[in-house]
């Protein structure tokens, strides 16, 4: 980056940028804003990148800044209006599974009902969350490798929503079935936590699945192309 920018002007545009990044921080601070103090942190940093280094630096630049977008917190009337519908979907789709495999299961809205134990998907559960950090961990993976197929990144992009939602529910019929076998006390415990990894090591499992697969299907598609060709 230094050396592509090397002998590049400074950007004027850096200056407003610098300053409304400071007033960010002065509201956010203030008025204890968490929100405006993480965006008040990016602007600051592109104000200054520009203004000593240019508009070339950004450019160079431009992933990480849109990576640290991932660390502003969403509104909370978002995360609300979100969680419930997909805390639904979650408890509705582990009631199905566990009743298809014959375990005694019932569920009442986000409340599932497992033998003589009763277990709340609460809003952790839901999936938001993860899905937030799953998709900034599998953007990171695609800046990474940097695949040259504009189709192999977009479905990587996408699909990363699904393989969320069902890496969380597999956490929640890990959970359940440890509370239905060992008690309230192992679910609530360290295997709750335990859980949580068997979550991540899924859904990066599926994801590494998912970029194999499709690098075998560009390499066929592009080989029956040259064939044909």
């Amino acid at each position: 980056m230094l050396v592509s920018s090397e002998g590049c002007k400074a950007a004027m545009m850096g200056w407003p940028i610098f300053i409304f990044g400071l007033l960010c921080y002065v509201l956010g601070r203030s008025q204890q804003l968490a929100l405006f103090e993480l965006i008040a942190f990016i602007f600051v940093l592109a104000g200054i990148l520009l203004i000593k280094r240019g508009g070339g630096a950004l450019a160079q630049l431009w992933f990480p800044f849109f990576f640290m977008l991932f660390m502003i917190p969403l509104p909370g009337a978002l995360v609300s209006m979100l969680t419930m519908p997909m805390k639904m979907a979650v408890s509705y789709v582990v009631e199905h599974v566990l009743f298809w495999l014959d375990y005694p299961i019932a569920r009442t809205g986000v409340i599932l009902q497992i033998g003589q134990y009763q277990l709340l998907v609460a809003d952790a559960c839901a999936g938001l969350q993860t899905f937030l950090t799953l998709e900034s961990l599998g953007l990171f993976y695609l800046n990474v490798v940097r695949h040259t197929s504009v189709i192999r990144n977009v479905a990587i992009g996408i699909l990363i929503i699904p393989i969320s939602f069902t890496a969380n529910v597999i956490r929640v019929i890990v959970l359940t079935l440890i509370t239905y076998y060992f008690g309230d006390a192992a679910g609530q415990g360290f295997l709750h936590g335990f859980a949580g990894m068997v979550l991540f090591v899924t859904a990066l499992s599926l994801i590494l699945a998912l970029d194999t697969f499709l690098q075998w299907y560009v390499k066929r598609r592009t080989a029956t192309s040259e064939a044909q060709g």
